[in-house]
C-alpha cells in the first residue's frame, strides 16, 4: 500500500458548464477505517451526469457538495484493510467513495464484486445504479405492455442503452435518440433497438420520430429534455406513460428555460408523467440487481464501459458526459491499481 494518497476536491462553484477550475487534486495520508469500516484501494471510480446538480449551492435531491469537500462517487475496489466481519482483506467491492486512490467505505454499504458475472466496471454500470435506475424506470414508471412502442433519449448513455433493451426483452418496438452515427449505429446493429435517430444530424425531431415510430408513443424514457422531449410529447399516445429521469440539456442553464408549453398535450391523451429518483426503490435493489446479473451472463443484455485511465483525469472524464463524449457507462480506471 502507498504511504500517500491522492484525492480530488470540489473547489469551485461553476457558472454555466462546469470547467478544470472547479477541481484540485490534493496530496494526503492515507486513512484509516474506524470500526466498521474498510479501506479500498480504488480500481474503478464513476462520473455521472447527477453530479452537476450537486455543485449548486441549492437543495436538491443529491446532498449538494460544499466547496472545499472532496468528491465522491461510485467505485469499485479491492479491499486492503478491514475492520468488519462481513469482508476480509482482498475481497472485490463497490459502493459509494471518493475521487481517490484510498477510499474509506462503511462495511454495511457496500455489496461485493462477482468478476465472474461481468467485469468490476460493469458494477458502475448495469450492475450498478444506472442499470437499477433504467429497470425500475422503465418496469415499474413506464409500465411497458408487449407491442408498446418505447422511446429513449440519451439512449447511447449507461442508463438509456439498459433501457432500450429491457423494453426489447419486453416485447416493444424500441426508439432511441443518440448524438452520433457511431452510437445509432451500436443502438440498432448490437443492442437490437429498431430504429435509433442521430439528433445532431437531424433538423426535424418530430418528422423523424413519426417516421420511426408511426404509431405514436406508448413509453418516453427521458433521459436529456430540450427540443428532443418537446417532440416526443406532440408523439405520444393515449394513455402514454413518461418517465422522467434526468435532464443533462438543462443541467448546466443558469435559469429555466421557456419553450413550447406542451403541458396541453396531455390532457388529450390522458398520458402521465412521473419523475424518477432510483433511491426510492432501495428495499427492492436486490430483485433489480439479480434480474439485471442474469440477462448479463446470458448475453440477453450488452454493456459497454467508456473507460478514461487515470485519476488524474477524472475531471476530464465528468466535463466530458455533456459534450457526449461517452458510449455507454463513463468511468475512470486508477491506472496505478494492480488488475
Amino acid at each position: 500500500m502507498k504511504e500517500t494518497n491522492h484525492s480530488w476536491y470540489f473547489v469551485e462553484r461553476p457558472t454555466g458548464e462546469p470547467d478544470a477550475d472547479c477541481f484540485e487534486l490534493r496530496e494526503e495520508a492515507v486513512p484509516e477505517p474506524a470500526d466498521g469500516e474498510l479501506l479500498v484501494r480504488v480500481e474503478y471510480l464513476s462520473v455521472d451526469p447527477y453530479m452537476r446538480g450537486r455543485m449548486r449551492d441549492s437543495e436538491s435531491y443529491a446532498e449538494p457538495w460544499d466547496v472545499g469537500d472532496v468528491l465522491k462517487g461510485g467505485v469499485v475496489g479491492e479491499v486492503v484493510e478491514s475492520t468488519s466481519e462481513q469482508y476480509d482483506d482482498g475481497d472485490l467491492v463497490t459502493g459509494e467513495g471518493t475521487w481517490a486512490e484510498y477510499s474509506v467505505l462503511d462495511a454495511d454499504d457496500v455489496a461485493p464484486v462477482d468478476p465472474t458475472i461481468a467485469d468490476p466496471p460493469a458494477y458502475l454500470g448495469v450492475l450498478g445504479m444506472p442499470g437499477r435506475t433504467a429497470y425500475f424506470g422503465l418496469l415499474d414508471v413506464g409500465d411497458p405492455t408487449p407491442s408498446d412502442t418505447v422511446v429513449v433519449s440519451g439512449a447511447a448513455g449507461a442508463v438509456g442503452s439498459i433501457v432500450g433493451q429491457i423494453a426489447t426483452l419486453s416485447g416493444c418496438r424500441v426508439v432511441g435518440f443518440a448524438g452520433s452515427d457511431e452510437k445509432t449505429d451500436w443502438l440498432t446493429e448490437d443492442l437490437g433497438f429498431d430504429a435509433a435517430i442521430n439528433y445532431k444530424e437531424t433538423d426535424d425531431y418530430e418528422a423523424a420520430l413519426a417516421e420511426a415510430a408511426p404509431d405514436g408513443v406508448d413509453v418516453y424514457y427521458d433521459n436529456v429534455g430540450g427540443p428532443i422531449t418537446d417532440a416526443v410529447f406532440t408523439n405520444l399516445n393515449l394513455d402514454a406513460r413518461v418517465a422522467v429521469c434526468g435532464q443533462i440539456a438543462h443541467y448546466n442553464d443558469e435559469s429555466v428555460p421557456t419553450g413550447p408549453r406542451k403541458l396541453p398535450l396531455l390532457i388529450a391523451t390522458r398520458a402521465k408523467v412521473e419523475g424518477l429518483l432510483v433511491a426510492d426503490y432501495a428495499t427492492r435493489f436486490g430483485e433489480a440487481s439479480e434480474r439485471l446479473a442474469t440477462w448479463v451472463a446470458s448475453g440477453e443484455i450488452e454493456h459497454r464501459e467508456s473507460v478514461v485511465e487515470g485519476l488524474e483525469n477524472a475531471p476530464d472524464a465528468f466535463l466530458g458526459l455533456f459534450s457526449g463524449d461517452n458510449i455507454g457507462k463513463q468511468v475512470v480506471h486508477l491506472t496505478s491499481s494492480p488488475r
